[in-house]
C-alpha cells in the first residue's frame, strides 16, 4: 500500500500522531503537544501517541510528563523496548539512576539488536557515575550493532575518557566527528579533552538535534 493510500485509510488518531510527529521534526513542540493532548484522552490506547508524547516531554525537559507518558505505554505493552527506554531517559533526568538503569536493560532484553538500547544503558550508567567498564562495553556494543551512528562513537568517546583511557577516547571522538563534523556537543567535547576549551556542567543547544538519530 503507498503512503498516500495509507493516509486515505488512517483513522483519527493516526493522523493525528502524524501531524505531531511532523510539527515534531519542526521543533513546534507546544503545538504537537496540543494536538496529541486530546487524542490521548480520546483514545487512551493509542500506544504511538503515548511515545510520541514521552519523546515531546524529553525534548521539552519535563521529565516527570515524559515518564507519565512512558509508564502510559509500559503498561500498555510491557515487552516493547521504546517506553521503556523513554521512562530510563526520563528517570535519569529525574536523578532516579538505579530504576533508569534497569529500565535501560529491560528494553536490552525486549529487543538485544537495536543498538539504540545499549547507548541507553551506557548513558544511564554513566550518569549514575557507576560500572563505567559496563558502560563502556554497552557503547561498543551499540557501534558493533550499527558502526555507521556518530553518536554511538561519542558515547563511547565519554566512557573510555572517564575510565582514564584518554587516547582511545580521542579517538572514539575523532571517528564521531568525522561522520557529523558540525556537531557542536562532540566539537565542545574534544576541545575539553585536548585543554583547548574548560569543561562545562551542561551542554544545551536548543534547536540543535545532537545526532540525527531518528531515536
Amino acid at each position: 500500500m503507498t503512503p498516500d493510500l495509507q493516509r486515505a485509510f488512517a483513522g483519527p488518531t493516526e493522523v493525528a500522531v502524524a501531524r505531531a510527529a511532523m510539527l515534531f521534526e519542526q521543533l513546534d513542540l507546544e503545538q504537537a503537544v496540543g494536538v496529541l493532548t486530546p487524542v490521548l484522552t480520546a483514545d487512551p490506547a493509542a500506544m504511538e501517541a503515548w511515545i510520541l508524547m514521552a519523546r515531546l516531554r524529553l525534548a521539552m525537559d519535563d521529565a516527570a510528563a515524559a515518564l507519565d507518558a512512558a509508564d502510559h505505554g509500559i503498561s500498555l505493552n510491557p515487552g516493547e523496548p521504546r517506553p521503556l527506554a523513554l521512562a530510563s531517559r526520563a528517570l535519569t533526568m529525574l536523578g532516579r539512576h538505579e530504576e533508569a538503569v534497569t529500565m535501560a536493560y529491560r528494553a536490552v532484553i525486549a529487543d538485544p539488536r537495536d543498538p539504540l538500547w545499549h547507548d541507553r544503558v551506557a548513558w544511564a550508567l554513566l550518569s549514575a557515575e557507576r560500572h563505567t567498564a559496563d558502560a563502556e562495553q554497552a557503547a561498543r556494543t551499540a557501534i558493533g550493532l550499527d558502526p555507521n551512528e556518530a553518536h554511538y562513537y561519542y558515547t563511547h568517546g565519554v566512557a573510555l575518557e572517564r575510565m582514564g583511557h584518554v587516547d582511545q577516547a580521542r579517538q572514539a571522538l575523532l571517528i564521531s566527528l568525522r561522520m557529523e563534523p558540525e556537531n557542536p556537543v562532540v566539537q565542545h567535547r574534544l576541545a575539553v579533552l585536548n585543554g583547548e576549551a574548560e569543561r562545562e556542567t551542561t551542554v544545551k543547544k536548543k534547536g540543535w538535534r545532537l545526532f540525527n538519530r531518528k531515536g
